[in-house]
């Protein structure tokens, strides 16, 4: 009976501790989700008056024009559209550098896991992914501003999110290629297939979902980035499709208009703007994650 009575003691403690640790992790996680919510709900508040069809389809305007319409209380003129076209430009040429290098990098590296140059690879690959981005900016630019284009340009600032983006597609690779069942690749071998046609036609459509995530997570990352532009990009006032020349970019704008306090409505609205897209690309990327099934 005793020894009842200590065991159901026992158990009510365990219970007691379980309860405050639970509430102990649910006070920890709200604290931490009350101030994303009140970043979001700020930007959303003060950056969605100026959100309209020419925000999207102008350039940025001067200040002059921003100071007439905030001293009327109007909505400023003009809009991000250069900034748009420039990112679109330098995350398209910085994708079609770096997703099929990376992916064969990390392809390299997953079936030659053993040799001591695939471990170097990973080994660098997993240092740059550490490395602060004004540093690949500077990177960037001794290696082509200074000598290569001779100046600014889109090409320079697509080398500097290139060498951003190769890290994680290098990983998100090697990983995800772990995760197909090795008899796939043995069946596709027994089949005759020949080894370069079993990694394109069996290994990669196997592994789009995980390889997409990836690449979006990496396209996730450079979006925001503004110091290596400034080092590379530099900026333009006009839409420009020209890589050789300076071009803007959203974050670039977001730099511009903070440095302005005449625009500090268009500041709010922008980062709204990239929140958002950024926030999609992170939730599209999940879902790719939670679809991630292997034949």
């Amino acid at each position: 009976m005793t020894k009842e009575i200590f065991l159901n003691e026992n158990i009510r403690q365990r219970n007691r501790k379980n309860k405050r640790f639970r509430w102990l992790v649910i006070a920890g996680s709200v604290i931490t989700i009350i101030p994303i919510f009140l970043i979001v709900a700020n930007l959303a508040v003060k950056g969605v008056r100026q959100i309209n069809i020419s925000f999207f389809t102008e350039t940025a305007p001067d200040t002059f024009q921003a100071m007439i319409a905030t001293s009327n209380g109007e909505i400023i003129p003009g809009g991000i559209a250069n900034g748009l076209m420039g990112s679109l430009l330098m995350v398209i040429i910085a994708s079609l550098m770096s997703i099929p290098v990376g992916m064969m990098t990390g392809i390299y590296i997953y079936e030659n896991s053993t040799s001591r140059y695939a471990s170097f690879v990973r080994s660098i690959s997993e240092i740059l992914q550490g490395v602060p981005s004004i540093i690949l900016g500077i990177i960037a630019y001794l290696w082509i501003v200074k000598g290569v284009t001779r100046g600014y340009s889109a090409f320079a600032g697509s080398v500097a999110l290139t060498i951003m983006m190769l890290p994680l597609i290098i990983r998100s690779t090697e990983e995800t290629m772990k995760m197909i069942p090795l008899p796939i690749r043995e069946a596709a071998f027994a089949l005759g297939v020949p080894y370069y046609k079993m990694i394109i036609k069996v290994l990669i459509p196997c592994s789009f979902s995980g390889l997409a995530t990836g690449i979006l997570l990496a396209l996730s990352r450079i979006l925001g980035e503004t110091a290596p532009l400034m080092l590379t990009a530099l900026g333009s006032p006009a839409i420009s499709l020209d890589i050789a020349k300076p071009v803007s970019a959203v974050p670039l704008l977001i730099w511009d208009f903070y440095n302005d306090p005449n625009m500090v409505n268009l500041v709010w609205s922008a980062s709204l703007f990239l929140m958002i897209f950024v926030l999609s690309l992170n939730l599209l990327s999940r879902s790719l994650a939670a679809k991630h099934k292997y034949i």
